[in-house]
């Protein structure tokens, strides 16, 4: 019974490499969203709102893309259409989301052009986003797949280290951070211009770079995954159904996990700018020099993450065991949050957020590890995958909803929210010791 061969380090580095270009219009998105809302003229207490709108375009998109990706075999494979036609869309809107304030609308007007940018914006990074994740379930072994994900997650940092940094490096070499009110500095267009471009072309290395497996080859392959859990069971006639049962099991355990964890990280992407304007250059002016400076700070900030995440996405498979691994990482990245409010030097933040890039390098690995190695050999991965992102997505939409009510509950400082976030990463930790084990699981069905 043939089963995945491990795989070059140059081939599981070719499968995620496009997520290079993909993260750093994701990263665009997260580090400038409310910035440029709140330059288009949103109030602060209705910012996490403009928020509702990615996560909830993504809770659509991924599982409608694994499940569609599961029942097509092309010339090109199997995920990679799915990868490419989101990728073209994605450059096409990141050229307009930045004018949302150029063509002298209304306020009004501006802000509804800026929404549907970035809900097709959120929609084709999605479409672009889910494939990668899904190739690394369908062609890395369960042995390779903390390694695979380790090497994602580092990929994805470095592309979050890269657009993050977009917009500050543009000002430095010149080019204008301040705009009429109401309109996009130049910087934050021409991060999204460059973005574009290195999106598009990390997408076709990939596209050129990697072969997917026949409908023969998985075929095999899911044969040989149900001879292992029969085996682990010691009971053929309830070996599928025991795999299936401990598969569902660990994806609502995780998606437990998950939403702490994105919730809170949902209020650092929402809140840090006007934190760092309100306690480093005290101001609430959006159209002031010190917002939009503080603006272009929150993606360098961003950046200290993405490297945080990078270096202990290395780390990671260093750890015999993945929940350890796990819950000690959201720890630290709980520690970083609640430290960004009493940081009132802009070098000093440097800190907590290279902490919070642990919790992120886990989260980007650590749940898919789990919740791929739990459906190893079912058919429908990608379907499952695509409907896993819904634990991404509904702590979102959950903690955008309630965002304004919240900040005003925690007296208005936007600080707190980042203290908020903190405890609920540490609510997450917690309860990653309830997930279950995979042959433990098995025996016991």
């Amino acid at each position: 019974m043939k089963t995945k061969p491990d795989l070059r380090l140059s081939t599981l580095i070719n499968i995620s490499f496009g997520f290079f270009g993909v993260q750093i219009a994701y990263a665009l998105q997260s580090a400038n969203i409310s910035r440029i809302f709140a330059t288009l003229g949103a109030d602060p207490h209705n910012l996490s709102y403009f928020w509702i709108l990615p996560p909830l375009m993504g809770m659509v998109v991924q599982p409608l893309v694994g499940y569609f990706s599961d029942k097509t075999w092309t010339r090109m494979g199997r995920r990679i259409p799915y990868l490419l036609f989101g990728a073209a869309v994605a450059v096409l809107v990141m050229c307009m989301l930045p004018n949302a304030g150029s063509f002298g609308l209304t306020v009004a007007a501006a802000m509804t052009f800026g929404l549907i940018s970035l809900m097709f914006l959120d929609t084709s990074i999605n479409m672009a986003m889910q494939p990668f994740k899904m190739m690394v379930g369908d062609m890395v072994n369960e042995k390779q797949k903390t390694k695979a994900f380790s090497i994602q997650s580092f990929l994805c940092n470095a592309g979050s280290l890269v657009g993050y940094l977009l917009p500050l490096m543009f000002t430095w070499i010149g080019i204008k951070n301040i705009a009429p009110t109401g309109e996009v500095p130049d910087s934050v267009k021409w991060a999204f211009y460059i973005g574009a471009a290195i999106l598009i072309g990390c997408v076709i290395y990939t596209v050129a770079k990697v072969k997917e497996y026949t409908p023969a080859q998985m075929a095999e392959f899911r044969e040989a995954a149900k001879e292992e859990d029969k085996k682990i069971a010691a009971e053929d006639t309830n070996a599928d159904k025991s795999a299936l049962k401990y598969a569902l099991k660990v994806f609502f355990q995780v998606g437990v996990v998950q939403f702490f964890c994105w919730a809170a990280f949902m209020y650092m992407w929402t809140y840090t700018t006007g934190t760092i304007a309100d306690t480093v250059w005290s101001t609430h002016d959006t159209a002031s020099a010190g917002y939009q400076d503080a603006g272009n700070w929150t993606g360098a900030l961003f950046a200290v993450q993405a490297v945080g995440s990078m270096v202990w996405a290395l780390a990671l498979p260093l750890f015999k065991n993945n929940k350890i691994a796990y819950s000690l990482s959201l720890v630290i990245g709980a520690a970083g949050f609640v430290l960004v409010p009493y940081c009132t030097n802009q070098y000093l933040l440097f800190v907590p957020y290279f902490l919070i890039g642990a919790a992120w390098a886990a989260m980007l690995a650590m749940p898919f590890t789990l919740v791929t190695n739990a459906f190893e050999g079912n058919p429908r991965m990608g379907t499952y995958l695509g409907l896993f992102n819904c634990t991404i997505c509904i702590p979102q939409i959950v903690a955008a909803a309630l965002g304004g009510l919240t900040l005003k509950a925690l007296n208005s400082v936007q600080g707190n929210m980042l203290i908020l976030a903190g405890v609920l990463l540490v609510i997450g930790a917690v309860c990653v010791f309830f997930i279950s084990e995979k042959r433990k699981a098995l025996k016991n069905a």
